[in-house]
């Protein structure tokens, strides 16, 4: 007879508060605690899942972390190694023939067979002077000469200087003007009136300040010990805002060249005005040279230069300020292929299991690409090839950058890198094969800036918004006028004595 599997419905255990089997233990106690364990092993169970998932977030972290300590180590490494490089090991003695320079590096010096640069033998001599033959050797002392007819010339040339200025007196008729109600006198040539230091001192000042970088103290030294002209520095901070008042109509007129140019290039660099940080912008071209000192490095401020309307070509660096200003522009491929290679030294310091092995190959073959459409730039400046030749080159150009962008890239630089490679402006890295004239580097604006970049070690920045005006103004007109093939203590000299027309007539050498 086969077992019930449930027992009867009025059964009752007889040893449900104390059975044999379980040690004299209550069966519903027993029963109670089996299902109290049972949700609390749940329980358990839940909260060992919830810390493997929190454990494996923070491994997940710290593999992060890690990668980007080594990220950011190698950074640092390869920033230090660009300020302190480390110096070269002398070589010993048998070692005197080999070069310093590494394999395939242009060897220091001129070209082979460069024809050496001589001094131009002066055409006019002012003075000849008859030395006579000595009469005791210079070389080793000894009386036992004997005078030979041959006589050697030397040609020597040197500076005379005068350790006074030149004062002059004016003396002026006058004459009574009806409608002002007060007599008038008008301006000799070269005259400044009310000043006590003439144009040309004023020039050679600012022309020694802005050109040549010389702060103004040394600039004072300067005009005293060679010149014998007594002055100090506010007299020449004078000076500058007499030349911004003369020549502020010409500078907003070089604005407005600026906008109606057909190729400009732009760039900025950073400035301190009274321990605030500011920015000068450049703008300009081989014809004119526009500076502007702001305290924003922003979009409004590149419209404000710009102009809102402007159709030309901007040839630029990646900074997105200059996204909306002209009609077309141009990457500065020199750019990229510094950023290339500093992608490649970060990427070398990186750990060995960080390290993603297709960064190296994207690197050298985009510095390749980038280095021949320089060359090609270069060919076409020289015509060694045509407009036309160009313009096709550039489809070819395009098909070797997306074949080599193709690979995503683990190293997060590289991969930033890459994507803005193959990405929407990636039509703006060969403007220079379709328009004429476009550079494919932006070597004008980084040598234009240069000049404030060495005179902002000098200087420290300005003080004032004076002093932000003066130096925005200012090197634009002198560096336009160095353009023009005009002298700038010309033009500054014009500027102090002429009306405004003529100073501009000066400035771009226009003797109509």
């Amino acid at each position: 007879m086969a077992r019930s599997t449930y027992p009867p419905y009025d059964f009752v255990c007889p040893y449900q508060d104390r059975c044999p089997h379980l040690d004299g233990m209550s069966t519903t106690w027993v029963l109670a605690e089996y299902r109290r364990g049972e949700d609390s092993y749940q329980e358990h169970m839940q909260i060992i899942d919830g810390l493997d998932e929190t454990l494996e977030r923070a491994r997940k972290r710290i593999r992060e972390l890690e990668k980007e300590v080594g990220e950011l180590r190698a950074k640092y490494q390869a920033l230090h190694q660009k300020q302190f490089k480390p110096n070269r090991k002398k070589t010993t003695a048998g070692e005197d023939n080999v070069s310093d320079s590494p394999p395939g590096k242009k060897k220091r010096g001129a070209p082979v067979g460069h024809p050496g640069w001589f001094r131009p033998k002066p055409t006019q001599i002012d003075r000849s002077v008859h030395v006579a033959a000595p009469q005791r050797c210079p070389r080793c002392g000894s009386a036992d000469l004997t005078p030979i007819d041959e006589s050697l010339e030397h040609i020597q040339e040197d500076i005379v200087l005068v350790p006074r200025p030149t004062v002059t007196r004016y003396v002026h008729e006058q004459a009574f003007c009806r409608d002002c109600g007060r007599s008038v006198m008008q301006a000799a040539p070269d005259e400044i009136l009310h000043a006590p230091i003439g144009p040309v001192a004023k020039a050679t000042a600012m022309y020694l300040r802005y050109e040549v970088c010389i702060p103004y103290r040394k600039v004072v030294e300067i005009l005293r010990v060679l010149f014998g002209l007594s002055s100090v520095p506010a007299a020449l901070v004078g000076f500058d805002q007499k030349a911004v008042r003369m020549g502020e109509g010409i500078y907003q007129d070089l604005r407005e060249k600026l906008r109606a140019s057909q190729i400009v290039h732009a760039d900025e660099t950073s400035w301190r005005n009274d321990g605030l940080g500011h920015f000068v912008w450049f703008g300009g071209n081989e014809n004119i040279a526009f500076f502007h000192i702001d305290r924003h490095r922003s979009a409004e401020v590149a419209k404000a230069i710009f102009g809102e309307d402007f159709s030309g070509t901007l040839v630029r660096d990646r900074y997105a300020a200059y996204n909306d200003i002209g009609a077309h522009w141009q990457a500065c491929l020199a750019h990229i292929i510094t950023t290339l290679k500093g992608i490649q030294r970060e990427h070398a310091l990186l750990p060995e299991p960080e390290k993603d092995n297709h960064v190296d190959s994207f690197t050298c073959r985009l510095k390749e690409l980038f280095s021949t459409a320089c060359e090609i730039g270069q060919k076409l400046k020289s015509n060694e090839i045509s407009q036309k030749s160009a313009t096709r080159m550039e489809r070819d150009f395009l098909k070797h950058l997306t074949k080599s962008c193709k690979q995503p890239l683990r190293f997060k630089p590289a991969e930033t890198l890459r994507r803005y490679l193959i990405g929407p402006d990636r039509k703006n890295l060969f403007t220079f094969l379709r328009i004429p004239g476009v550079p494919p580097t932006n070597n004008h604006a980084e040598q234009s800036l240069r000049k404030l970049v060495i005179f902002r070690k000098v200087c420290f920045g300005t003080r004032s918004d004076k002093g932000l005006k003066s130096h925005s103004i200012i090197p634009s007109l002198v560096q336009t006028a160095k353009r023009q093939g005009v002298h700038p203590l010309t033009f500054l000299k014009t500027l102090l004595t002429a009306d405004e027309a003529t100073a501009q007539a000066a400035l771009y050498n226009d003797s109509s």
